[in-house]
This record gives structure tokens, sequence and C-alpha cells, in this order.
């Protein structure tokens, strides 16, 4: 495949197509890996972007307990009133 670099202000840019956007799941930032005289575009994961899905599964498997009380027994509630 060839593309153009384009003028982007005083930088140069390099536009992709929606295309290849959405193949390889490019959304805001990519890595850009320099080796053996290639520039190699790496597509960045948002972070969190899946904990909505894995804490659904957790809660469908019982795996959303609390693994330590919320309320320490030695714990005087009364000072935050």
């Amino acid at each position: 495949m060839e593309t153009s670099i384009i003028k982007i202000g005083n930088s140069k840019g390099l536009r992709l197509s929606k295309t290849i956007l959405e193949k390889y799941n490019i959304k805001d930032k990519v890595e850009v890996i320099l080796e053996k005289g290639q520039i190699v575009l790496k597509p960045i994961p948002s972070p969190r972007g899946d904990w909505e899905k894995e804490f659904k599964k957790m809660s469908e498997n019982g795996d959303d307990t609390l693994l330590i009380g919320d309320v320490f027994e030695d714990e005087n509630l009364e000072e935050w009133t």
C-alpha cells in the first residue's frame, strides 16, 4: 500500500484510511516502533477498556465479593460524625 505524507501545520503526517483504523482497532494513539529500517505503528488499547465486560463476568460468577470487610472491628465511626 502506498500513501502520501501530508503537511500538518509545521509538521508532516501520515493519513490512515478508515478501513485501516477499524481493521487494526486504532483509536486515538499508536506506539511508533523504529526497527531495522522500518517504522511500525502499533495500536495502543484504551486503558481499562474492557473492565465493564470483566466486572459483569465477575458478578455472574459470584467473584465480586469483598476480600476484606469495608469496616474494621476496631474502627471508631463516631469520630467521623
